[in-house]
């Protein structure tokens, strides 16, 4: 008598092969155009990071000043509080323009100061 061996084959569907190759990726070690991809995603993100901090807190505080500044104007018994809450809402103004211009100043400066490791790295990972 033969034996018959009976064997079960299954194939996974695309999506599932997708999510398989994804998990594997996960715990594969990676390699030196991977870690340089990263690296240079990481300086990329560094350039604009401490920018966009500083320039919210700058709009931020100079927007709750400015409206102090409105509620002194606001105030009843106004000849108290009217003027220097004028003084107190522009000095907010000024400050919630200015923290577009810092913001941009701070990227270019941080750029510029990155542009060679960038350069570097692009060029590396171009060949």
């Amino acid at each position: 008598m033969e034996e018959k061996k009976e064997t079960f084959t299954y194939t996974y569907s695309a999506k599932e092969q997708e999510e398989i190759k994804k998990i594997r990726g996960k715990y594969a070690t990676p390699t030196e155009k991977e870690i340089s991809m990263e690296q240079l995603r990481r300086l990329d993100a560094s350039a604009t990071k401490g920018a966009t901090i500083v320039s919210l807190i700058i709009g931020i505080i100079s927007a709750l000043i400015m409206g102090i500044g409105m509620c002194c104007t606001m105030v009843s018994g106004w000849e108290q509080y009217f003027i220097p809450g004028i003084f107190v809402g522009v000095i907010g103004i000024i400050g919630v323009i200015s923290a577009y211009p810092i913001y941009t100043q701070m990227v270019r400066r941080k750029r510029a100061k990155l542009a060679p490791e960038i350069m570097r790295l692009t060029d590396e990972l171009m060949k």
